[in-house]
């Protein structure tokens, strides 16, 4: 939902909800956690097909939010090993690194489904079963060369990503919720301080009003967008919202002054603006923090107010 003194009531230190508290917020069961309201979900009642989907949808979440040309499949895991072994120029070296962990991935995930299966027909699969512990030390091994692989975006990387599937896989899928909920609120906080610091640019000049608006229209968007899962037909409401919202804030364009210097500072503040609704977007799709990424942008955009000041005819 929102954060707890944007769209709701504000809460006094004392008054402050607990972590994991529920209540219904705006007619929506929410969940509380650092400062946010988030929409929660019942855990399924069936773990092992829970699981089993949950892994199934971030293994591919993975490779939805990385570079290209990495989602190698699990039967070519020795070819991407190979590879890699024998590589030795480092920025091949780190792709070959990628590719190894996408067969890595995918190879965890084939081996939980055949686990799943096989439950499913009354087969017993112990914790010392081979196939669940090469399932585990593909998901750990994938994490770790994870490390290496860029978004798509080639900004920095997702490690968090790589490490969701294992999650699911060792832990009980109550606790994978809960560890959600708190990604969530951290991903929400993300947005909020981009778009914290991207207010400021456009309070710093009277040309950019009229984005002000916009900016907190689509921050409120992706912030629904993040807590929604797929499945929730309210997916049909955030969605149409999140996606025209951004439209929206990406078609504003400031006039430009009459000066070299007010046209080169509009410019600018223009495409600061498209950079701060990419990465909320990027952040909002990953529903990961972006923290290299977030700290670049923050700089810019205290670069431009800083610049504003000294540009005549620009400071509001």
């Amino acid at each position: 939902m929102a954060k707890e003194d944007d769209e709701q009531p504000s809460y006094t230190t004392a008054e402050r909800p607990g972590h994991g508290t529920i209540a219904i917020v705006s007619g929506t069961e929410c969940v509380y956690y650092d400062g946010y309201w988030i929409r929660r979900y019942e855990v399924p009642v069936d773990e092992d097909a829970a699981r089993r989907e949950l892994i199934d949808g971030l293994t591919k979440r993975v490779f939805h939010h990385t570079e290209p040309g990495i989602n190698t499949p699990g039967y070519k895991l020795s070819n991407a090993r190979g590879a890699y072994e024998r590589e030795e120029e480092p920025e091949r070296k780190r792709v070959n690194a990628a590719m190894l962990a996408g067969a890595l991935l995918n190879r965890g995930s084939d081996i939980f489904g055949m686990i799943f299966h096989m439950r499913q027909r009354g087969i017993e699969i112990t914790e010392t079963n081979e196939l669940l512990l090469e399932c585990e030390s593909c998901f750990l091994e994938a994490l770790d060369l994870g490390k290496q692989v860029r978004h798509y975006s080639g900004e920095e990387g997702l490690d968090e990503l790589w490490g969701e599937p294992l999650k699911v896989f060792s832990i009980p899928i109550a606790e994978y919720y809960e560890s959600r909920y708190i990604k969530i609120a951290q991903t929400m906080a993300a947005i909020d301080e981009i778009a914290g610091n991207l207010g400021h640019v456009l309070a710093s000049a009277d040309c950019f009003k009229d984005a002000e608006k916009l900016l907190s229209s689509y921050a409120i968007a992706a912030k629904h967008e993040i807590e929604t899962m797929k499945t929730d037909p309210a997916i049909f409401e955030v969605w149409p919202e999140f996606v025209a919202s951004g439209n929206k804030l990406w078609r504003f364009r400031a006039q430009s002054g009459s000066s070299p210097e007010q046209v080169e500072q509009v410019k600018q503040g223009n495409n600061l603006i498209k950079d701060g609704k990419k990465l909320m977007e990027w952040i909002a799709f990953a529903r990961v923090p972006m923290p290299k990424t977030t700290a670049n942008f923050v700089a810019s955009c205290n670069e431009f107010i800083r610049n504003s000041k000294s540009t005549p005819g620009i400071a509001a």
